[in-house]
């Protein structure tokens, strides 16, 4: 077995709310769910095992689950494989919080918090200039790129995440996001789907609101990280706690370039890679940057099991 990459999902991820094992009394998880309700001022692990699902789908409650669950997802691999030492960390969006807070940048309570003003911060810039998101399927980044310049003059819109092959999102103003789909239509998509966003995520729709969050960023003490985390924008590795919230802040409007992510870590011998947190979203985006890599899922107590099966089997 070469390097392991431990990977962590954004507001795409799957099964938010579902129930886990990891938020079970006496877990290591569970107790990163009780430290998260005394953070927070309410009860995560009872909205995600209770619902209202409406309620859970909201950014101000989504970021902060997803946050949680990775981390608790890291805790419960850590105490059953502690021998894996992974060569990076990468989070898609929000998970880039959570693979700071595993990288050993930043305590627990302290990327809570930032979590959670973050998605306060989103939700009110979000309603203070609406926006869309659509995801293009089958055509190339560049040629999205393209699209978007053309429906410039119907409003703001720019790439968001470039995913994988033949799969990318555009966010920003309503007008332009329909124009942009329209053109990438005529450029041959296979499929343009709006997402079940309430925002122009990632997008310069975003910028006051990375504006507002930068202040605490810098005030959060970033610690050197124990292994790189590779960041969003750049698509580059990150140990100097002294760049996170630059980085961060850029995050909030700028673009996920998760495939070139991946393929850095690809290219320096990463071949396995351990997703935490909610679902499989990444795990099938890795099968279609590289088919050769082994993507591995640690999100309940099954998962985590086969995981370390697979980990050992490999050597």
């Amino acid at each position: 077995m070469g390097k392991v990459a431990f990977v962590f999902p954004g507001q795409g991820a799957q099964k938010v709310g579902m129930a886990s094992d990891f938020r079970l009394p006496g877990s290591a998880g569970r107790l990163l769910y009780d430290r998260a309700a005394e953070t927070l001022g309410w009860d995560l692990a009872a909205l995600c095992d209770d619902g209202p699902e409406e309620a859970l789908r909201q950014t101000i409650h989504t970021q902060p689950a997803l946050y949680v669950a990775s981390c608790a997802a890291v805790e419960e691999f850590r105490l059953r494989a502690p021998q894996v030492r992974p060569h990076a960390m990468a989070g898609h969006s929000v998970g880039e919080y959570a693979a700071l807070y595993a990288a050993g940048a930043m305590d627990f309570h302290v990327g809570l918090k930032l979590v959670a003003r973050r998605a306060a911060l989103m939700r009110d810039a979000a309603e203070a200039r609406p926006g869309a998101m659509a995801a293009v399927i089958g055509l190339a980044a560049e040629a999205v790129a393209e699209a978007c310049a053309e429906a410039s003059e119907a409003g703001i819109v720019a790439v968001a995440n470039t995913n994988c092959p033949g799969q990318v999102v555009v966010s920003g103003e309503e007008a332009a996001v329909e124009r942009a789909s329209a053109a990438a239509r005529a450029r041959g998509a296979r499929m343009v789907t709006r997402l079940q966003v309430s925002g122009g995520f990632h997008s310069p729709l975003m910028a006051a609101a990375g504006d507002a969050l930068y202040p605490e960023l810098r005030e959060a003490g970033f610690r050197p990280a124990d292994v790189p985390v590779v960041v969003n924008v750049e698509a580059a590795y990150c140990s100097n706690g002294i760049d996170v919230a630059p980085f961060l802040t850029m995050q909030v409007s700028g673009g996920v370039r998760w495939e070139e992510s991946m393929r850095l870590l690809l290219a320096d011998g990463c071949d396995t890679f351990v997703e935490l947190g909610c679902g499989n979203v990444l795990s099938g985006l890795m099968k279609r940057i590289d088919r050769g890599a082994r993507s591995l899922v640690v999100e309940d107590a099954a998962s985590l099991d086969a995981a370390c099966a697979a980990l050992a089997s490999a050597g």
